[in-house]
């Protein structure tokens, strides 16, 4: 649908109605709230089968089929997670000791990543079951605060500050996963409308237009009825366990359909968004699945293979 502000033709989604005020790109997916669950599972129900295969389809665009790569931008004036990098630095992702860093270095090559391994590219390649967290930024520079709104336009200068300064190293593969902290309104409808959402825009690196893929990750925990399930976080650290299944959410979505013409259903959903705030028969009311020896709650994903379905694992 297109954005009635912007006239910007918008793949749907939980929040399709919904789009960042100045949205920049096509084919912005959001990360549906947790109030929503019951009206999404109703809608999820009544399409999972419309008829014969698995419930989702191949549209013909790029996937991650050779892995995904993602970098994580931290822009705060501080540090957002517990034990998360000093404002100013940049690294490899091996050095950021948060636990969203430490979800980040682990969830690729788990059973969990490997549902997506059920799609494949134009060649019937399946995707590889690979994350790689090359990298983060801390960036403390004009860092948003409050209940700021930030466009999408604000969030693709900064990313091309980053290219510019050599902060940030352009990738066409690479997710960059813009995370802010407290209600920072990444978008202008977090915690009233979305929890997060992925998309891509154009940036400029040595002179030439380049596709970047980003994601807008706000503080979930900031709305804890909206964009976490309430349950206890199972590993003491509740803005860094409240963020991870909304990141698992954008990173499979970008993988599957990194330009929004891949991997969607009938009504546009992606994989993710058919299973959204579902946690499986896993869940013992803390955490559903464990990624590097560490208990974590993780939506599931949706399985392309048989008839189809929301799982853990595979």
């Amino acid at each position: 649908m297109s954005s009635p502000s912007t006239g910007v033709d918008l793949a749907p989604s939980f929040s399709q109605d919904v789009a960042p005020a100045d949205a920049q790109e096509s084919h912005v997916h959001y990360m549906p709230l947790a109030s929503n669950a019951a009206e999404a599972a109703a809608r999820r129900e009544a399409r999972i089968r419309p008829g014969s295969g698995t419930g989702i389809s191949y549209h013909g665009g790029p996937v991650l089929q050779a892995g995904t790569k993602v970098v994580a931008v931290y822009w705060a004036s501080a540090p957002i997670y517990t034990r998360g990098p000093a404002v100013g630095s940049t690294g490899a992702g091996t050095s950021d000791n948060s636990l969203v860093g430490f979800f980040l270095n682990h969830l690729g090559g788990t059973p969990y990543f490997n549902i997506n391994s059920t799609y494949t590219n134009s060649g019937g390649i399946p995707i590889v079951n690979s994350v790689s967290y090359t990298g983060y930024w801390a960036n403390g520079t004009n860092a948003p605060s409050g209940t700021t709104n930030v466009s999408d336009a604000s969030m693709i200068a900064m990313l091309q500050s980053g290219f510019n300064s050599g902060a940030l190293t352009y990738d066409a593969s690479t997710l960059y996963i813009i995370f802010t902290a407290g209600k920072v309104n990444l978008g202008g409808g977090f915690g009233s409308q979305y929890c997060g959402y992925h998309t891509h825009a154009t940036v400029t690196v040595g002179g030439v237009a380049k596709n970047a893929l980003y994601a807008a990750l706000p503080y979930d925990y900031a709305y804890p009825g909206s964009c976490t399930n309430g349950s206890p976080s199972p590993n003491g650290d509740p803005g860094a366990d409240g963020e991870v299944s909304v990141l698992a959410h954008e990173i499979e979505e970008t993988t599957t359909d990194m330009m929004g013409n891949a991997w969607y259903d009938s009504q546009g959903y992606e994989n993710a968004d058919k299973c959204a705030w579902t946690w499986g028969t896993s869940y013992n009311g803390t955490s559903n699945v464990t990624i590097g020896g560490k208990a974590f709650l993780v939506q599931q994903n949706w399985l392309n293979s048989g008839s189809g379905g929301c799982v853990m694992s595979y």
